[in-house]
This record gives C-alpha cells, sequence and structure tokens, in this order.
C-alpha cells in the first residue's frame, strides 16, 4: 500500500476511514484521489456554506456555487467515492460571516480563512467527522504534516511557496492535527494540475478561487455596507487636521493608498496611507508611508500546533497571508503573545494575524491586538 507523508497513525491495517473535503476545484479532487490511491476507505462532501449559493462562479472569486458542488459530484464520481452535500451555512454564517462584519465594525481587519479553518473545517466538520467513525479528514491545502518517532505531528510549509498555506493552518491544535491529511504539500500546483489531467478530472484547469469567498463579486466595502449601513466620518492627518470625508471607516485597511478621496495633496508631494482606523469616533488617520512601520506587536488568543514555546525564543514570522517572513524574537507572558521585529513591516493590521516558524514548522498562530509603530510626523 502506497501512502503520503503526515498519514494520522490507522488503526492497525493501514486503512483509514477518511472524510475528503471537495469544494469543488483541483486541489481537493485531487487531494481525495490521493486517498484512495494510498488505499484509504474515503467518502466525498462538499459543504455548502452559504444560505442562497449562486449558480455560477464570478470569475475565477468566490467558491460554494451550484457550479462548485456540481464539479465536486462529477470528481467524486470519476474518482469512484461516495458523495455527500453538507449544510453548515447557518454555522458559517454565525462563525465566520458575523466574525467578518464585526471585526471590520471594531476597525479591526480580520482573516476569515484562518476563521473558516478553525471554525468550520477542523471544529464542526472535523467533529461530526469523528461522530460518524471517520479517522480523517482530507483537505486539498498547500501544507505537510510531519510524523516523529515520538508520535508527535508537526504541521510544515508546503514545497511549493508559492502556494503555501500553512499560515491560515496555523490555529490548528494537536488534536486537530492528529486527524488531519494534507496529501498534496510534496507537489507543485502545476505538477497537481497534470495530475489531474491524468486522471480525467474535468476540474484540471479550472481558475483558482481567490479573494473572500462569501463576497463573491470581490466588493468587500459594499458587503459591509449592506451590513453595517453608512456612517460619515472625518480623515485626518497624524495631527488630526482634517483632510477629508468618508462614509464608513470600516471601508478602508491600514496601509490603504488608493480611494482616500483627500482633495489637498501632502506638504511634500508623498502618496498617503491609513494609519488607523478609530471605530469610537469614526475616524481614519492617514500619513507617510514610514508611518506605517511596524517594530512590535501584542497578540491575543494563541493556538499552538503542539505544546506552546517557552520563554523567549528566537523565530521567524508570517503577518499576512502572502507576505514574507520577517525575524522575530517572541515570548508569551500570561496568555499573550508579544513580538519584535528585526526589521519593520509595514501594513500590519488588528485583527489580522501573526503565525510563527522555525524553520519551516509552524508553531500556532495569534490574533494581532495592537501594534507598535514608528512616530512620524504628519
Amino acid at each position: 500500500m502506497t501512502d503520503f507523508p503526515g498519514a494520522p497513525v490507522s488503526p492497525g491495517n493501514g486503512r483509514l476511514r477518511v472524510l475528503a473535503a471537495m469544494s469543488g476545484g483541483v486541489d481537493s479532487a485531487v487531494a481525495a484521489a490521493r486517498a484512495v490511491e494510498a488505499g484509504h476507505e474515503v467518502t466525498g462532501v462538499h459543504l455548502a456554506l452559504s444560505s442562497n449559493p449562486q449558480s455560477f462562479r464570478t470569475g475565477a472569486r468566490g467558491c460554494c456555487t451550484i457550479e462548485d458542488s456540481r464539479d465536486a459530484r462529477r470528481a467524486a464520481d470519476v474518482i469512484g467515492i461516495p458523495f455527500y452535500v453538507w449544510d453548515l451555512a447557518e454555522r458559517f454564517r454565525e462563525d465566520v460571516i458575523d466574525d467578518f462584519v464585526a471585526e471590520y465594525a471594531a476597525g479591526r481587519t480580520p482573516n476569515p480563512c484562518l476563521r473558516c479553518n478553525e471554525k468550520i473545517k477542523f471544529a464542526a466538520l472535523l467533529d461530526k467527522a469523528i461522530a460518524l467513525g471517520f479517522d480523517a479528514v482530507c483537505t486539498g491545502h498547500y501544507a505537510r504534516i510531519v510524523d516523529l518517532p515520538s508520535g508527535e505531528r508537526q504541521l510544515h510549509r508546503a514545497v511549493d511557496m508559492a502556494k503555501d498555506q500553512s499560515y491560515v493552518l496555523g490555529v490548528l491544535d494537536a488534536d486537530q492535527l492528529a486527524h488531519a491529511l494534507f496529501p498534496l504539500g510534496d507537489t507543485t500546483k502545476d505538477l497537481i494540475r497534470v495530475e489531474a489531467e491524468q486522471r480525467g478530472l474535468a476540474v484540471a484547469q479550472k481558475p483558482d478561487s481567490h479573494d473572500i469567498c462569501f463576497i463573491a463579486d470581490g466588493d468587500t466595502q459594499g458587503f459591509l455596507a449592506k451590513h453595517l449601513g453608512t456612517a460619515t466620518g472625518d480623515i485626518v492627518d497624524a495631527d488630526g487636521s482634517k483632510l477629508g470625508e468618508h462614509d464608513g471607516a470600516y471601508g478602508f485597511t491600514i496601509g490603504q493608498r488608493k480611494g482616500l478621496r483627500i482633495g489637498t495633496p501632502a506638504a511634500d508631494g508623498k502618496p498617503r496611507y491609513v494609519l488607523d482606523i478609530s471605530p469610537v469616533n469614526n475616524t481614519v488617520t492617514v500619513g507617510p508611508a514610514e508611518g506605517l512601520d511596524v517594530l512590535g506587536l501584542t497578540a491575543i488568543r494563541p493556538r499552538w500546533c503542539g505544546e506552546a514555546p517557552a520563554g523567549q525564543g528566537s523565530y521567524t514570522a508570517q503577518l499576512r497571508a502572502h507576505g514574507e517572513e520577517v525575524p522575530v524574537t517572541a515570548t508569551l507572558t500570561d496568555g499573550e503573545l508579544h513580538v519584535r521585529l528585526a526589521t519593520a513591516a509595514r501594513g500590519i493590521a488588528p485583527g489580522q494575524a501573526v503565525v510563527l516558524y522555525d524553520g519551516t514548522r509552524v508553531l500556532g498562530s495569534a490574533t494581532i491586538a495592537s501594534t507598535e509603530r514608528r512616530q512620524v510626523s504628519a
């Protein structure tokens, strides 16, 4: 029997009962096929996460449409596995969409993909899978699990750094990793598409989904306006001088440059960026690029992929889903993670996640509560 690295420990005969989450895309389809090829008993499931799914995807945005469900079913038929659709729309709305809206209303910038992995794919889905007698949940994420002789399972970056998704999986704890399968972590995306063609999967060249799956048209500001309404407020500089007005502070993100609608140019002629968002007085503060330089941060609600690190340590950190790693020192104190950056990073906002790495190994994730930035004049 062949197998891929990082498979959960089998009950004795090497054969696992695996629930494969199939989004309708090429990655999850190949992941399910590889699980079957490894000799496991696989059942496919598509998660219906929208209470009113669109018939078709809009370009390459979104997922969870009726078309995606049909693509997943066709892939399951080709692979030769049972297939079901599970309705988790209400749970998704409560744990992901409502959280997303509340975070923006509070002036923070959330990452809904992390919340979905934590609350839906590896909580609601995994809990239901275990209750039904499955041993593991298989997904098409690009990440690797390394099993040590001691029995410890470690989460590591994927071989294909361009597609690595370990950042959004840093919320998984040791118990969840014990029941996780990531069959694609040792392969590049180009080779996955080739493999899908060879397996006869119609989704081989289907475009990847981008942006936020529940905002299919990509208009985040419009989505938030629909849920939060409009609220006119001031756009000010670092000294508090009014430069313009906006229709809602939630429509801005830290580091944003375009769409500020400021008629008066800066004295030095340089562009200005969003430096701060205050929901209390509905004010957006803008300033020069160097005002975005983050030197340190405090993060809360840490979740560790194994044991929590003790004392102060030197690591690397990823601060955005597609950001570069930054050398840091980090200390866990009374449940808060205090991080000092060796070099300044820009555009880091409360609500985002900081994920710590030791080499390629993912240690864990925490939610940024506050940042320490360089002080600059207006």
